[in-house]
């Protein structure tokens, strides 16, 4: 194979590959979490559905159990971001079931209890 060949191949596969990063880049922006009103109103109805019975939804509430944190004191805490609470909730622990939240329930979820972040 030529050396012209060789380097032609190569433009063409680097090509391909910037193409393939490309994409990827631009299907993450866009499937990037939900922010907003509305983002934040549906995980407050989901949190007022799923997680009410343990935890206190509405900021400045208590729970209803005393180990459950507050939805506030969850936001409040250095470190809590929409990543953070994605792990927390794809991680089992012993005093909270498991959840199976699509990706968009756990964004809006993750808006509503950031939203509640005093400042």
């Amino acid at each position: 194979m030529s050396h012209t060949v060789r380097i032609s191949i190569g433009v063409v596969i680097l090509i391909a590959l910037s193409m393939l990063f490309l994409f990827g880049v631009v299907h993450t922006a866009a499937g990037a979490p939900r922010s907003g009103p509305r983002a934040v109103s549906e995980g407050h109805r989901l949190a007022q559905a799923w997680c009410q019975p343990c935890h206190a939804v509405e900021p400045h509430g208590a729970g209803f159990f005393d180990n459950a944190p507050s939805f506030q004191a969850i936001a409040d805490r250095h470190g809590t971001t929409v990543l953070s609470l994605k792990v927390f909730w794809r991680t089992s622990h012993q005093n909270m079931p498991n959840l199976v939240i699509s990706p968009e329930q756990a964004d809006a979820l993750a808006a509503y209890i950031l939203s509640l972040r005093g400042d």
